[in-house]
């Protein structure tokens, strides 16, 4: 199983910049099965964890995270760039492998007590997720885990979210 999803992630070299590996999941995204068996791996070590909310980053976060959310019976909530949510926010800065950022979640998104499980496409340096971490927490909510598709080893990033495991499908 986990071979033939490896197979639908293609290697993009020296993308964004120069020596950076890109995993491109659009190939794994397009297959309806890989998409399927790759959704499945993510939700299942949370099936019994009782998820009130998921919490997808932009952008590739949103097509995880929403299909884990109707997974669980959960509701979907997105975190996003900055300025794109229409509401009251809170911001968190971040590093990525090849820059920084501000990520951006509604004030009233979360409430205290809730159940949050964290997805992303990815974890390379763990920046987005630590981002998404101190987000959920500062709204109270109690984080159940974090599940992603691939996480780079080398890169260390979950590292950057401990104490909170990370479930990972897919490791480069």
């Amino acid at each position: 199983m986990l071979d033939r999803l490896r197979s639908l992630v293609r290697d993009i070299p020296d993308h964004p910049s120069p020596g950076i590996t890109f995993r491109d999941i659009t190939p794994l995204l397009r297959d309806p099965a890989g998409l399927s068996l790759a959704v499945e791996l993510m939700v299942n070590p949370f099936r019994d964890e009782e998820v009130d909310l998921v919490v997808g980053a932009e952008s590739r976060g949103f097509i995880f995270g929403t299909a884990l959310a109707r997974a669980l019976n959960a509701g979907f909530i997105p975190i996003r760039k900055a300025g794109k949510l229409p509401g009251e926010t809170i911001s968190q800065d971040y590093e990525l492998e090849y820059g920084h950022d501000t990520l951006e979640i509604h004030t009233d998104a979360i409430k205290s007590g809730q159940r949050v499980l964290m997805v992303d496409d990815l974890i390379a340096t763990g920046g987005t997720l630590e981002a998404g971490v101190k987000m959920i927490e500062n709204l109270g909510g109690e984080l159940v885990g974090i599940t992603v598709l691939i996480e780079l080893r080398g890169l260390e990033g979950a590292k950057r979210v401990e104490p909170h495991p990370v479930h990972a499908v897919l490791r480069y």
